[in-house]
């Protein structure tokens, strides 16, 4: 992507997807026309339709479109959406996934305090390395943890905490269970620590997690952790302000940005 910081005009990627995908599309692009600012949107196909019109869920051209804008819009996507978001962040090189969760005003929030930042690592973990049926009585997952990726998304969450005024981050993992990938990750997130004493830190299971974030919610600032864990622990922040229709998600790579839903089609 083109991440030049000082320009006339930014050229956006645009990709509707599916559903409900292209009515928040023109919801987005009606926002951006207001602002002072020359955006020049550019469309791909991407998704169920455009599986069934071009035999590809993410055709080349497509990804070439990101490849050579300035950041991506994405709408939403089917049964197709692991082919296509997924692959766009490998793709990209979009490690981090940031999704905020906050009440906002006349929304049904279960408290008028909660904010704060769910990061998540993006290019590793269960949804990356596949799965195998080995016969019709079982199928396997592998689950890749490395320390390269770890530190660099842990690292990045404690980049943010200090870049935005948050005091503490929260490592969330099963270390007690899964002791050789998620004590990997408490280990690398404790060694990332000590380059933030300004920091405050602390380390909960995810299943503890779960439960703490409904009751004292207001407690938490930024929480980092990994695939699967993030994804499911951003549905439920969801579910403390208000529904998915109100959290939107960021993915953030060293060449580019998409921005997102979280919601389905």
């Amino acid at each position: 992507m083109n991440t030049s910081k000082t320009k006339n005009k930014y050229q956006i990627a645009v990709v509707p997807g599916d559903g409900i995908g292209k009515e928040v599309m023109e919801a987005a692009i009606y926002i951006l026309d207001s602002l002072d600012i020359d955006f020049d949107y550019v469309y791909g196909e991407a998704g169920d339709e455009c599986l069934e019109k071009n035999g590809t869920a993410l055709p080349d051209e497509t990804l070439d479109i990101i490849r050579n804008a300035d950041a991506c819009l994405f709408g939403a996507a089917g049964e197709t959406a692991a082919d296509v978001i997924v692959k766009i962040r490998q793709e990209m090189k979009m490690f981090a996934n940031l999704r905020p969760v906050k009440a906002y005003p006349n929304t049904k929030s279960l408290s008028d305090n909660i904010d704060f930042m769910i990061v998540r690592e993006n290019t590793e973990g269960l949804y990356i390395a596949g799965e195998e049926s080995f016969t019709d009585e079982g199928a396997v997952a592998r689950r890749i943890i490395t320390r390269e990726a770890e530190e660099r998304i842990i690292d990045y969450a404690f980049k943010y905490a200090r870049e935005n005024g948050k005091s503490k981050v929260t490592g969330v993992h099963k270390a007690n269970v899964l002791k050789k990938s998620d004590g990997l990750f408490k280990e690398i997130f404790y060694e990332v620590a000590e380059r933030y004493p300004d920091i405050a830190t602390e380390d909960f299971y995810v299943d503890a997690t779960a439960m703490y974030l409904i009751t004292q919610s207001e407690n938490f600032e930024v929480i980092v952790t990994t695939n699967l864990f993030g994804d499911i622990l951003s549905d439920e922040g969801a579910g403390l302000v208000g529904g998915l229709g109100l959290i939107p998600s960021a993915n953030i790579g060293e060449d580019g940005a998409l921005f997102e839903p979280v919601h389905g089609s």
